[in-house]
């Protein structure tokens, strides 16, 4: 049978969530822990893929994953126990043998926190409306040898409590696209920037891109599968983790809150 689950995790301990030999990653921890329980030998012949890759420090609250297993009810019964305190499995669903997370998804969606709102919250609206569409976000973000044109889907800036929140969705992104936005829309809310110019980098790309804002401020928030996914319940040991990391600063006890709803 092919499972595939929905799940969060903190990314302040890991070096990114794609696996890395001698480096704890997201991926790696979630593989290691199918194989302790027997949902798989080897993870490529299981098929185990995820949805897209996240930098080291950010965080994901409905990353998707699927792998083949003979042992589908052990999985949804036991995975979270046996999972550390800041990776939980959200929802399963059987699939189709074919479902691919990464090659199904039609969309995936973002959200920045600004742990220090800019004053200039409406400056910032108008710019994030701007994202939408088809654009060269060469300005934006890392491509390689990538195309650097992408489609958003969506994009808006609103306040939540004390934090101003960019929200973006799209078919695809470019490596640091999000946070690269994020740096724009922050220079443009404290007036460092006129958002003209902002909007104007998305057909006349200038030579360098903008830098990334920092990862721990960014949460893929998510991925639009086609899936209906029945929920599961956080363990006892994730909800104690989530609970002791409220007591950090302010951005950690938002994500922290937020990361731990679907649970």
């Amino acid at each position: 049978m092919k499972l595939a689950l929905r799940f969060s995790y903190l990314g302040d301990r890991f070096f990114g969530s794609q696996m890395q030999p001698g480096l704890r990653t997201v991926e790696g921890e979630f593989i290691e822990a199918c194989r302790r329980l027997d949902l798989f030998e080897d993870w490529r012949a299981a098929g185990f893929a995820t949805a897209g890759r996240t930098d080291r420090g950010v965080h994901a609250r409905g990353q998707v994953c699927a792998f083949r297993t003979v042992q589908p009810d052990r999985a949804r019964r036991v995975l979270n126990l046996m999972l550390p305190p800041d990776i939980w499995c959200t929802g399963w669903a059987a699939v189709p043998d074919a479902f691919h997370p990464r090659h199904d998804a039609v969309a995936r969606t973002y959200r920045y926190y600004f742990p220090e709102p800019p004053p200039d919250i409406t400056a910032m609206q108008e710019v994030a409306r701007s994202f939408q569409g088809s654009h060269d976000f060469s300005s934006f973000a890392r491509t390689g040898d990538r195309c650097p044109r992408r489609t958003v889907l969506d994009a808006r800036v609103f306040e939540e409590g004390r934090f101003a929140v960019f929200e973006v969705t799209a078919e695809s992104f470019l490596w640091n696209m999000v946070r690269c936005m994020a740096t724009a829309l922050d220079r443009v809310g404290r007036g460092a920037v006129d958002g003209e110019d902002i909007v104007r980098l998305l057909e006349e790309p200038a030579g360098h891109r903008l830098p990334a804002a920092p990862p721990d401020g960014l949460i893929l928030w998510h991925v639009e599968c086609g899936i209906e996914f029945d929920p599961l319940p956080m363990d006892e040991k994730s909800r104690k983790y989530l609970a002791s990391l409220r007591r950090h600063h302010a951005l950690m006890e938002r994500v922290s809150t937020l990361l731990g709803e679907l649970g």
